[in-house]
């Protein structure tokens, strides 16, 4: 019966025999029959873990980028871990145009609305629509600038730009344009697969142990 690896020594040298013991022997033997079921287990975990990883590292970059709070970021990842036996995650990201009042706390001044580092002269901080408030401008203010207002139309009826017959409209919402981030796909796509066989590594070795530890019960 094999006891696994061991020294010989003699009177001039010695010799390090290296060998799996029975017993592991025996629980290789069983977990390589395991392997496709262990791999499965360990390939869903590590793209799951691999989501997860990118979807904090993407909202960091961005928020980083584009001063916006980390939380407002978050809220346009959405991540699809594996389910059943397709072996494929998704994480989708929203890069439509943020209202500015989300990405961080906005503050009403005598010369506009101030919000993480943006200063919108002329503007309101009110509820107009919606349970919240939001960041307008009215489209005939001096102060009007389609940059900051990037969904807004003059003229036609689109996302963020409110027509009405009184005196108080028309009116634009204050936009965050994510357009800036899409040159950054390409990287992250390249990250998220350098981290994937990283953590795969991890998984496929922590099903290992696992396996062969549960051998000591035997």
């Amino acid at each position: 019966m094999s006891v696994g690896s061991y020294v010989h020594q003699t009177r001039n040298s010695g010799m390090i025999n290296i060998q799996p013991s029975a017993v592991h022997s025996q629980a290789l033997r069983e977990f390589g029959q395991l392997v496709p079921k262990a791999a499965a287990v360990a390939q869903r975990r590590a793209i799951n873990k691999t989501l997860g990883w990118l979807r904090t590292h993407i909202a960091r970059a961005v928020g980083k980028q584009e001063r916006i709070a980390i939380g407002a970021v978050r809220q346009r990842l959405r991540a699809y871990p594996v389910s059943g036996g397709t072996m494929r995650g998704k994480l989708w990201f929203g890069v439509n145009a943020i209202e500015a009042s989300r990405i961080g706390k906005a503050r009403q001044t005598r010369a506009g609305v101030s919000v993480a580092g943006r200063r919108y002269q002329g503007a309101f901080f009110k509820q107009v629509y919606g349970s919240s408030p939001d960041i307008w401008i009215r489209t005939s203010s001096k102060h009007f600038n389609s940059t900051d207002y990037p969904d807004s139309s003059q003229g036609r009826r689109r996302s963020g730009f409110v027509e009405e017959s009184d005196n108080r409209f028309p009116l634009a919402k204050a936009k965050v344009s994510l357009d800036q981030v899409r040159p950054h796909f390409d990287s992250w796509v390249k990250r998220a697969d350098e981290r994937l066989l990283e953590i795969l590594k991890q998984e496929l070795n922590f099903e290992l142990q696992k396996y062969l530890k549960g051998t000591a019960r035997v």
